[in-house]
């Protein structure tokens, strides 16, 4: 069942069931969720068919938003589902400075002769650097790790430090292919919360270190990305440059940052990624993960483990723990 968190402006789109019914997309609004499939004209089976014609489809759900003569149901009757199916999964590595430094001075050689501090002066440097100069880090995930906001979340038995990653996530409402920064947010329907799953311990081939990173492994096991609860449209958030990113561990704040501390902003990742592929409505772009993960903190994931995720203005996901084979 829904957790009752409003998100921000008049509205937002789910995915949604009734006890013993099939999954619908829904308009959210006061708590209450409108059967899209019934209210649209064109009878859109799932949000991403919504997003197929995002320009049409807005102006119409901020009517339907406010009108009360219609079959809404109360949300807190409801299952709540991820909000969409994308058929891709842009994911940006490295992308927020201080999450960035945490990192590299966790896993520096043992015989590092450097301090702490000058590590991580070192570090900030390049991350500066990096941001005025470089191009961002994306690699591509499966679909197939989508998991509802609500959903439980089963650690495979094969992962050894399994950790949290919570990101602000781009949905994308218009096909983008070679944008401009300038343009790409135009292309941006909405955004929601996703929770990027990573086993630490498989991130890097141990067999062959010059292949170097092996995201396969380390992220995209079943339900390694719990999703949602809501996509709220882009006009709802002033500037998802600006926005809270916090994670609760068992109740304990572990990460709690701005969306101010990425390198890359939303604009460039979203530009970057169209010069290679086409963006398509549905498709996720992750963002990248603030400071404050379990290998940061020396506490990754268990059985058990409660997850509370929230962005500013985006609602709150609630995730629980289970070790493959002790059941859901």
């Amino acid at each position: 069942m829904a957790t009752l968190v409003q998100p921000a402006g008049p509205f937002a789109l789910g995915t949604f069931s009734a006890p013993g019914g099939s999954a619908f997309p829904g308009l959210v609004a006061r708590e209450r969720v409108l059967d899209l499939r019934q209210a649209m004209a064109w009878e859109p089976s799932d949000v991403r068919a919504v997003l197929e014609r995002w320009e049409e489809a807005l102006p119409v759900l901020h009517t339907l938003a406010h009108e009360d003569a219609l079959e809404w149901q109360p949300l807190a009757g409801l299952r709540v589902h991820a909000p969409v199916e994308p058929r891709q999964i842009f994911q940006s590595g490295a992308n927020y400075r201080q999450h960035v430094i945490d990192l590299e001075v966790a896993h520096r050689s043992p015989d590092d002769p450097r301090t702490v501090e000058e590590a991580r002066a070192e570090i900030a440097a390049v991350m500066d650097r990096r941001a005025a100069e470089d191009l961002p880090y994306v690699f591509i995930g499966l679909p197939t790790t989508i998991a509802g906001p609500y959903d439980d979340v089963v650690l495979p038995a094969w992962a050894e430090q399994p950790d949290w990653e919570l990101e602000l996530a781009a949905v994308i409402g218009r096909p983008a292919y070679r944008v401009s920064v300038e343009e790409a947010l135009e292309h941006v329907a909405g955004y929601t919360i996703a929770n990027d799953l990573t086993d630490r311990a498989t991130v890097f081939r141990r067999d062959m270190k010059a292949i170097g990173t092996d995201w396969l492994r380390c992220k995209n096991a079943p339900g390694f990305t719990p999703l949602g609860p809501w996509l709220v449209p882009a006009g709802s958030i002033a500037d998802p440059g600006d926005l809270r990113v916090a994670l609760k561990l068992n109740g304990d704040t572990m990460q709690d940052e701005s969306t101010k501390d990425m390198l890359f902003g939303i604009a460039r990742l979203v530009s970057y990624i169209s010069r290679t592929a086409r963006l398509l409505p549905g498709d996720l772009v992750l963002t990248g993960s603030p400071a404050g993960n379990g290998i940061h903190w020396g506490r990754l994931l268990r059985d058990g483990d409660v997850m509370e995720g929230s962005i500013t203005g985006l609602g709150v996901q609630r995730t629980r723990c289970v070790a493959e084979g002790a059941g859901a």
